[in-house]
C-alpha cells in the first residue's frame, strides 16, 4: 500500500506554502501526486444569509463585494501556487489529477472552483489517499478550520496536518500515540505505510491517556503481525496536561511525524474544556497524521 493520490485544500493563507511542502515531501516518498484545490466562495451563497429587511440593491451589492474579495484570495491563492511551482526541477506540472496520472514521478496540479469550502473540501478528500492541511494560523482558533474539521469528520480519509513551517523530513522517525480507541485504531492502520520505510517508529501511551479499548499490548501484537518492528514508551502528562506529556515525548523521541486518532471525547467537550487533539493540534511543530 503506498499513498498515490494527495489533496491539499488551500485557503490563502501563510501556512499553505508550509502544506505544499510537506506534501511534496510526502509525494517523493511515493512518487505520488499533489494536487492543490482552492474553493471560491460563491456569491449566490451570500443572499440566503442577507437577512430581511434589506432591498435587492444591498443585497446585490454584497454579492458584489463578496464575488471581488474571493476573486482577490483566488488570485493569493494561484500566485502562491505558481512561485512554487516555478521553483522546483523534480516535479512535473499537470492540468489535472488524471493528466497526471500518465506521467512517471512527482506530479502536481491546481485547480480554483466555487462553493461551500467545508462541503467540497471533505467530498474531494474521499477520492484521494490522504489530505494535506495547513496549519491553522497562529492567532486563529483552530476550532475555526472549518476544511481540517471537514476532513478530519466528512471524508472517511486521513489527514495529515502540516506544521506552521516546512519540515526538514518527514516520516524518517515516527511516534503513534494509542489508547484503545477506534479512531486511534484507524490512525495506526492508516500510519502502516509511513511504519513500513521508517528508520525507527514507537508507541506511546499513559494511563491517563487510555480509554475503554485494548492496551497498548494488544496493538504491539498487531504491528508485529504486520511486520513492524517498533518499540513502545509510557509517557506523564506535564502540569497534569496529557497531550503535553504527549508531545514531549514525541520531542524527546526526535520524531518527526506523529500518528494519532482524533477526538476520542466529542468535538464539543474540546472545544470547551480542551483536550489532547485540540492540544496537538495548536502546539505541534512536526507533522501529524489524524484519523477520525
Amino acid at each position: 500500500m503506498a499513498f498515490r493520490r494527495l489533496l491539499v485544500p488551500l485557503t490563502g493563507t501563510a501556512a499553505g506554502e508550509a502544506a505544499i511542502a510537506t506534501a511534496l515531501m510526502t509525494a517523493r516518498i511515493w512518487g505520488a501526486h499533489v494536487h492543490c484545490l482552492h474553493v471560491r466562495v460563491d456569491a449566490r451563497d451570500v443572499a440566503p444569509l442577507a437577512g430581511e429587511g434589506l432591498s435587492g440593491a444591498m443585497i446585490e451589492e454584497m454579492m458584489a463585494a463578496t464575488e471581488r474579495e474571493s476573486g482577490e484570495r483566488a488570485n493569493r491563492v494561484k500566485a502562491l501556487f505558481d512561485r512554487m511551482a516555478g521553483a522546483l526541477g523534480d516535479v512535473t506540472l499537470a492540468d489535472s489529477a488524471e493528466v497526471a496520472n500518465k506521467t512517471d514521478g512527482v506530479t502536481l496540479s491546481f485547480e480554483s472552483i466555487a462553493g461551500r469550502e467545508e462541503d467540497v473540501v471533505a467530498q474531494q478528500s474521499r477520492l484521494y489517499d490522504l489530505a494535506v492541511v495547513p496549519h491553522p494560523e497562529a492567532d486563529e482558533d483552530v476550532s475555526s478550520s472549518d476544511a481540517l474539521h471537514a476532513v478530519l469528520f466528512d471524508s472517511g480519509r486521513p489527514v495529515l496536518i502540516a506544521p506552521r513551517c516546512a519540515p526538514a523530513s518527514i516520516g524518517t522517525r515516527i511516534c503513534c500515540a494509542w489508547n484503545g480507541t477506534a479512531e486511534s485504531a484507524a490512525a495506526m492502520a492508516a500510519a502502516l505505510p509511513w511504519l513500513h520505510q521508517s528508520n525507527a517508529c514507537r508507541v506511546l501511551y499513559a494511563d491517563e491517556y487510555q480509554r475503554r479499548g485494548p492496551k497498548v499490548e494488544g496493538i504491539m501484537s498487531y504491528l508485529h503481525w504486520h511486520g513492524v518492528d517498533a518499540g513502545s514508551q509510557m509517557f506523564k502528562p506535564a502540569n497534569r496536561d496529557v497531550g503535553a506529556g504527549l508531545l514531549g515525548a514525541v520531542a524527546d523521541y526526535n520524531a518527526d511525524l506523529l500518528c494519532m486518532g482524533a477526538y476520542s471525547h466529542s468535538r464539543i467537550r474540546q472545544l470547551i474544556l480542551g483536550g489532547v487533539t485540540r492540544h496537538v493540534l495548536e502546539k505541534s511543530e512536526i507533522p501529524v497524521l489524524m484519523c477520525r
